[in-house]
């Protein structure tokens, strides 16, 4: 898988990753090139369109196409882990028949709508709104920063559809982006991740059959936090490929860049800060494959997932900036990739949950394997 995927990246991805970034292009290609390679359907069974590998596997591609460009990692990422994810583990039968193995055959694109202007790092605010009518739903709302929100086909999303029973009345939707009522709305442009699809997404009396509700009315909340809690270990593999792609240019930089008579290699500051990355990489690519490896086995990861998104992401912006610091005056210009990956890396530490947030979540995970249970009497 590693080869295949760096094989790819490096002849492929790689030769336009600045240009795209610079021009905030989409790669309509090089997704088609990957959902012929089967990236699209990584860790899903043959029976549904996928490759029939595992997360472990799936983590690797999005390692390595990170690399060289987060950009495009992202959208492997979102597609995978956020939009084909709930529908293979929560999707009826005939849910995971109808979308999940176009999806997975890398026939149609996916997209997973949970933010929202007053819902980010919570959640449970959901204000998108669906009315029951006619044995479906009528919905109402905005979802923000929706990566692969216009090129999408399927999106899965949340919406309120009990407002007495607070997260327990949320539930999650399947809808194909030409229904009536689906829009697009601006497309953000971003620091980083530039030559990702990033929208607003509006719901405008969108009418969504029973049929199309995913899983159980009311348990969207739950759904959904299951989703982030495999959807972690995802970014944990795109910051450990964001690092590593940025310690590679830092020791290539260090062997050919000569100050005072020799390669900057040789000085001891630098070296120090080679070593740093190289410790942080490699520790972050423990917890990232322990992770994978506990959900490919059936183990609880959510702490694991956690913990591997935490460490790789604040490894990777740490990483990127001692590459900038290596690069010296050259580092900070854009024709550097180094530049790119410093603002790339940055998302890393605030998508699919915040650093502030994974450190609640391990918190609790802690504290409840303590036996504490708080106050309100709940481990």
């Amino acid at each position: 898988m590693r080869e295949t995927a760096r094989k790819f990246a490096l002849e492929r991805v790689a030769p336009g990753a600045a240009a795209r970034d610079e021009n905030e292009e989409f790669p309509t290609d090089l997704v088609r090139e990957m959902a012929e390679l089967g990236f699209l359907g990584l860790p899903y069974a043959e029976e549904y369109g996928g490759a029939g590998l595992d997360t472990l596997a799936y983590c690797i591609a999005v390692e390595e196409i990170a690399r060289v460009d987060a950009s495009l990692a992202i959208t492997l990422a979102a597609h995978v882990s956020l939009g084909c994810g709930p529908i293979a583990t929560f999707g009826t039968e005939a849910q995971k028949r109808k979308y999940l193995v176009a999806m997975a055959q890398g026939k149609a694109l996916g997209a997973f709508g949970l933010t929202e202007p007053n819902a980010g790092s919570d959640a449970g605010g959901t204000q998108t709104t669906g009315v029951r009518e006619n044995g479906g739903f009528r919905v109402n709302g905005t979802k923000i920063y929706i990566t692969n929100g216009s090129v999408a086909t399927t999106v899965v999303f949340t919406a309120r559809t009990d407002k007495t029973r607070g997260t327990k009345g949320i539930t999650s939707f399947i809808v194909d982006t030409k229904t009536p009522g689906f829009k697009v709305g601006k497309h953000e442009r971003k620091m980083g991740l530039r030559s990702s699809d990033t929208v607003e997404l509006h719901f405008e009396d969108l009418y969504v059959p029973a049929d199309q509700v995913l899983g159980e009315e009311g348990n969207g909340y739950k759904q959904f936090l299951q989703t982030l809690a495999g959807g972690r270990i995802s970014i944990g593999a795109m910051s450990l490929g964001i690092a590593q792609g940025a310690y590679d240019a830092a020791v290539k930089y260090a062997m050919e860049r000569k100050q005072f008579g020799k390669p900057i290699a040789e000085f001891q500051a630098v070296q120090f800060m080679l070593a740093d990355m190289a410790l942080k990489i490699q520790a972050a690519r423990h917890l990232v494959y322990d992770a994978a490896w506990r959900k490919d086995n059936g183990q609880p990861y959510g702490k694991e997932g956690a913990m591997a998104k935490l460490f790789a992401s604040e490894a990777s912006t740490w990483c990127a900036d001692r590459a900038i610091q290596v690069h010296g005056g050259m580092g900070y210009m854009r024709e550097m990739p180094v530049e790119r990956y410093y603002r790339d890396a940055k998302l890393m530490e605030i998508g699919e949950g915040t650093s502030e947030i994974q450190r609640i979540v391990i918190a609790r995970h802690l504290l409840k394997e303590a036996g504490y249970a708080g106050e309100g009497g709940h481990a």
